[in-house]
C-alpha cells in the first residue's frame, strides 16, 4: 500500500485507489490502510517539492515528461489562489503538478505538509468511507 500510495503521488502515471480497495476487501484494517496510505502519498508529493525546489520548471517539462498545458494549470491554479492551492493536490490531473509547482514557487514548506497531509487523508478517509 505504502509504494502504490507513494507511486501516486509523484507525477508518475499511477492509481492507488485500487491497490487499497483490494487490501481492504482482503480485510485489513482501514485505520492501518488509512495511515499507511497517508503517509506514503504525503512523502510522494515530497519528492515532487524537493524537485520543483531543486530543479525548477525544467524538471517537471524535460524530465519528467509533464505536459506544457499540465504544469501551466498548476502554475496558474498555485499563482491565482496561492498556498491554499495545495488543498487541490488530491484533484486528478492537477493535483500532483501542484505539489511540484509549490517546490518552484517556494511555497513554505510547513503549510506544504499540512495542506497535502490534510488533504491527502481526507481523500484516503472519504474512499474507504465509501467501501465501509
Amino acid at each position: 500500500m505504502f509504494l502504490s500510495a507513494f507511486l501516486a503521488a509523484t507525477i508518475l502515471p499511477f492509481s492507488s485507489e485500487i491497490v487499497l480497495s483490494a487490501l481492504y476487501s482482503s480485510g485489513l484494517s482501514w485505520v492501518l490502510l488509512l495511515v499507511v496510505a497517508s503517509l506514503g502519498n504525503v512523502l510522494g508529493s515530497v519528492v515532487n517539492y524537493a524537485l520543483g525546489f531543486k530543479f525548477g520548471k525544467e524538471i517537471a517539462t524535460d524530465k519528467l515528461k509533464v505536459s506544457e498545458a499540465a504544469f501551466n494549470r498548476a502554475s496558474y491554479t498555485f499563482t491565482k489562489w496561492g498556498k491554499w492551492s495545495l488543498f487541490l493536490c488530491w484533484v486528478p490531473i492537477i493535483g500532483d503538478p501542484i505539489t511540484l509547482v509549490a517546490g518552484v514557487l517556494r511555497s513554505p514548506f510547513w503549510f506544504f505538509i499540512l495542506a497535502v497531509a490534510l488533504s491527502k487523508t481526507a481523500r484516503y478517509a472519504a474512499l474507504l468511507y465509501v467501501l465501509v
